[in-house]
């Protein structure tokens, strides 16, 4: 199985699994570059990285205590999404939906 087909083949676990991970590596950017610059910031990547990042943000803060500081909700936002993507991978495993190394089946 080529990798084209292999993307054809497993779309809904590829796509889902993109999309979080674009995510939860733009929170780690966030919390990164949150270090260097200040929250209203007019920097177009600071800017671009709370846009896309702000509904996860918003999420996390439903199930947060308020008093906690914003960069540790980018944390916390960045370890959910991670155990999100774990929790795709091993459901798709358990179904036997999920792409095998070498496209060997179970």
């Amino acid at each position: 199985m080529d990798f084209a087909s292999s993307l054809s083949a497993y779309w809904y676990f590829h796509l889902p699994n993109f999309v979080l991970a674009v995510l939860m590596y733009t929170l780690l950017g966030r919390v990164l570059l949150g270090l260097m610059v200040d929250a209203d910031s007019p920097n177009y990547i600071w800017r671009f990285f709370c846009r896309i990042t702000d509904p996860v943000v918003a999420a996390v803060a439903i199930v947060t205590p308020k008093v906690t500081p914003p960069v540790l909700l980018w944390l916390f936002g960045f370890v959910w999404l991670f155990w999100l993507r774990v929790v795709l991978h091993y459901t798709l495993l358990l179904l036997n939906l999920a792409p095998r190394i070498g496209g060997a089946a179970s």
